[in-house]
């Protein structure tokens, strides 16, 4: 990477980034990373851990050579961290001693965030992110005492949407919506983000399984042929899976 960004003989492309345009990049290699483990392919996931590195030492290697830190600096200071935050393993404690929440709590305010909801990344997706505000916002006892709620809540929000006359309402209501519904689900002790990524997948698997039944044709049929095809497909997969 030094070579590459090499003011005289390096790459003109990795020479012209910064900060702000490799970071999607960073976000998309993430993604890729889980998606190779959600197919469990280990040949894909060395890659792509490979192409994840590769971020790392690309903002360290911008990083240095503004002088802000250097990638030494980035994995001392997470080997810091780590054994900061496992004293059960690292320093003479018992585990029924340690708790991560407040260590991580500690962190946080030697930060200077005095907040519950401080360090919530605000690059996450929105449905990771809610889940942690929610988390966070529960330890401080703020929260609905059991799913029942929620999902009172859940059918308040989509009478809400269904009220509303502007798009600005729309907007708002169906955040709202979306935001209870991740509630709800958390409370059942699921994870939103990995969910809504297995029904994607299930949707996908499933409509280009009604594609390949209609022959080129799924198009041309109607809304109700096109349902008992989605009715075929799952009985298919019920008998198989």
């Amino acid at each position: 990477m030094q070579r590459l960004r090499d003011p005289d003989d390096g790459c003109p492309w990795d020479l012209a980034q910064d900060f702000s345009t490799i970071a999607p990049y960073t976000v998309e290699e993430a993604y890729e990373v889980a998606d190779a483990i959600d197919r469990d392919d280990m040949d894909d996931l060395r890659g792509e851990l490979g192409d994840l590195l590769l971020q790392v030492v690309f903002h360290s290697q911008m990083a240095s050579e503004a002088g802000h830190f250097t990638l030494q600096q980035v994995i001392d200071g997470i080997c810091g961290k780590m054994i900061a935050r496992h004293p059960h393993i690292f320093a003479d404690q018992a585990v029924e001693q340690w708790d991560w929440e407040d260590i991580k709590k500690r962190e946080r305010a030697e930060k200077g965030m005095s907040s519950a909801l401080d360090g919530v990344a605000q690059a996450q997706p929105a449905l990771m992110r809610a889940e942690k505000l929610q988390k966070r916002a529960a330890r401080t006892g703020f929260d609905w005492p059991q799913a029942q709620s929620c999902a009172a809540k859940l059918e308040e929000e989509m009478a809400e949407l269904a009220d509303t006359r502007t798009d600005v309402e729309r907007h708002e209501e169906a955040g709202d919506l979306l935001f209870a519904a991740v509630n709800l689900v958390r409370h059942y002790g699921v994870d939103p983000e990995t969910a809504l990524r297995d029904a994607n997948r299930k949707f996908e698997r499933r409509f280009k399984a009604m594609e390949s039944e209609a022959k080129g044709a799924f198009e041309t049929l109607s809304l109700d042929e096109q349902e008992a095809l989605w009715q075929q497909v799952k009985r298919s997969e019920a008998k198989t899976g």
